[in-house]
Parts: structure tokens; sequence; C-alpha cells
């Protein structure tokens, strides 16, 4: 990739842990990057720091919480109605299992709330964005969707999608995340030979974030060995054309079954697109 002032990043979670680590490492390269948060006030003194250490000037800070998805469907408009191209779109927000993982909890829609947070909003934010993602590789040549998923998935219960019959956080969150594995295999199918291509990755296991030390307690890697296998699925110029893989860090590697199943991604499609309003 082509890396100029004009190259637009929008990385979702960039406030915090991997997140912020990336947005950092990428300012230092002078593009264009809008950073989500749903925090106004860390959102602001996020950005003000990322920008006295890089001295980058292309900063922009967006609000939303993606818990809804009213407010997920706002974000795609600011970022369409205000930009004039997207390069890359990194759907890195995300819940771990929780403080509490035996506690159900659901989004502001009424989904559970780690199905709507980790997989749901992305569902809809990256479909909104197709048109600008599809009009930048038209220009520029190619344009990217990276989706940080995990090494930890479950399949997905269709009949008790929402886990309301048996619930676990930490099944909630392997389903998510496989689901987020899920459309991106159906996005790299869809957009093929259009430019726009779609990956996912495992970045390291149990980095030292918020969510691991609430989880696990201790972590066993650090921000910066993730963020770096974030960023070369994001802007490296050897990656260029890949699509449809998901990666262990960095290296191609296959996922739990039902994501190769084409009934069950279907399924999927059909239902998320339901419950978005999209189809």
């Amino acid at each position: 990739m082509e890396r100029t002032e004009d190259t637009t990043i929008l990385i979702t979670g960039a406030t915090d842990g991997l997140g912020e680590k990336v947005a950092t490492d990428l300012a230092r390269g002078g593009m264009t990057l809008l950073l989500h948060g749903r925090n106004p006030e860390k959102g602001r003194r996020v950005l003000a720091g990322i920008r006295e250490t890089t001295g980058n000037e292309r900063l922009h800070y967006l609000n939303a919480d993606l818990a809804s998805l009213d407010e997920v469907r706002r974000l795609a408009a600011e970022v369409s109605g205000s930009r004039p191209r997207l390069d890359v779109l990194i759907n890195n927000a995300g819940l771990g299992a929780g403080s509490r993982p035996a506690q159900r909890e659901t989004s502001t829609d009424g989904f559970e709330l780690r199905w709507g947070v980790n997989y749901l909003a992305p569902f809809l934010l990256t479909r909104l964005l197709l048109p600008l993602l599809r009009a930048t590789a038209e220009k520029a040549g190619e344009s990217r969707i990276v989706n940080v998923a995990s090494v930890a998935q479950r399949s997905i219960d269709f009949d008790d999608v929402m886990l309301e019959r048996s619930y676990d956080g930490m099944r909630a969150y392997s389903q998510s995340k496989l689901a987020l594995v899920m459309l991106t295999f159906d996005l790299a199918e869809q957009l093929a030979g259009t430019g726009v291509t779609a990956t996912a990755l495992h970045p390291a296991s149990l980095m030292d974030t918020r969510m691991v030390r609430e989880w696990f307690g201790t972590p066993r890697t650090t921000v910066e060995e993730g963020a770096r296998h974030v960023e070369l699925l994001a802007v490296s110029k050897e990656l260029a054309g890949v699509n449809g893989i998901y990666f262990d860090q960095d290296k191609p590697s296959r996922v739990q079954e039902q994501a190769y199943d084409e009934d069950s991604r279907r399924r999927l499609r059909e239902l998320s697109l339901r419950w978005t309003g999209l189809g």
C-alpha cells in the first residue's frame, strides 16, 4: 500500500490497549487516522497524546457506543459524509468475557452484548462503509478491511445464538469472534476483483490489555507484538491483494470448521442482515 498523507485509516477501539498502540504506530507514518472510541473525554486525551508523541496533525476522534446499532449507523454516516476516501478499516473494538462471566448482558438493541459489540457492530459498520471502500479502491488501486478476531473460537448454535438458555461469557466472546471470521470470508467472496480485500487475524495471545487482566490476571504477551501483526495486514505492501485469509499472528491458519460451511455462513448472513435492518 502506498502510504501518503491522504491515506485514511479508521480504527475502532483506538483509545485503549491494542487499538491505541496500532493508532500510535500508524500515526508515525503521517497518514490520516480516524480514531474511534466511546468516551469523548478519554478520546480527546488519547488523541492529544498520540499527536504529541508522533507529531501527526492528521488525527480525528469519532465517538460512538458500538452497543447501539443507531450509533454505528451514525458513525458510518459521519465517516462517509466527511471523508473522500477510506483506505483501511480496522475492526478492532471488542468486549471480553467480562468481570462477571456468568452474568448475561444485552446491548441497547436487546442483543447479547458481546455478540452485539464484537460482531453485529462491525458487520453493520463494514457494510455501510463498503461504498466508500470500493470507491477508494477504484481510485487508489486497493482498500482493506482487517478484522481483529481471536484464536478463541466456538461454533454458533443457531437455535440459541443469543445464549438465552445457557450463558457463559467466554462462550459468548468465542462465538462472536468466529462470527467475525465468517463475515471476513463472506466479504472476501463478495468483494473479489473489486480491489477491496478482507482479512482476519488473531494478533497475539493474552496481550497486556485491560480485557486480559480482567479475565486472566497475568498477560503473556505485549500489545506491541499484537499491533505489529495488525499493522502488517493493514498497510504492508507485501500483503497487497491478500483476501479471505485468517492469520494466526503472521501465519495463514485454519479456524473452527463451521466457518467453512457455506450453509452456516448463509444462515448467519441472513440473520445479521435482518437484525441490522439491511435485509
